[in-house]
């Protein structure tokens, strides 16, 4: 798949036995204005995720493990599908430079808010082939 085209299709991850979340919520389909697919094969897929300061991203999930390239971090809250906060990065008394390289876990249903002053923007490897 070229840069920047989708397919619209339902992604192709770990059985639904292994994944209980629907394919709406994936992140391409739930918060499309904030994620953009770069590239996807059957191994990998590469998205692009652009938070302005002050927007909050719709309640969504990320099925595969991922390599996050952090680009430009600001503060945000992570809140889960029920809007239950998670992590909120004001309160950990220490801010990440960008860029800086992490690993993140599948996320199931939740939404990002970036109370921060910035744009944070992220570009996520995300590796079909290890379900957790």
């Amino acid at each position: 798949m070229a840069a920047g085209e989708g397919t619209g299709a339902a992604p192709k991850g770990p059985p639904s036995s292994a994944w209980a979340w629907p394919d709406t919520l994936d992140a391409l389909i739930a918060a499309p204005h904030h994620h953009t697919l770069l590239f996807e094969n059957e191994r990998v897929r590469v998205l692009d995720t652009r938070i302005a300061a002050g927007e909050t991203v719709p309640v969504h999930t990320h099925r595969w493990p991922s390599v996050l390239h952090v680009l430009g971090w600001g503060d945000f809250v992570r809140r889960d599908g029920n809007g239950t906060v998670l992590v909120d990065t004001r309160a950990l008394g220490s801010m990440r430079g960008s860029p800086t390289v992490l690993w993140s876990a599948p996320l199931p249903p939740h939404s990002l808010e970036n109370v921060g002053q910035s744009e944070i923007h992220v570009v996520s490897v995300e590796l079909k082939d290890a379900f957790g």
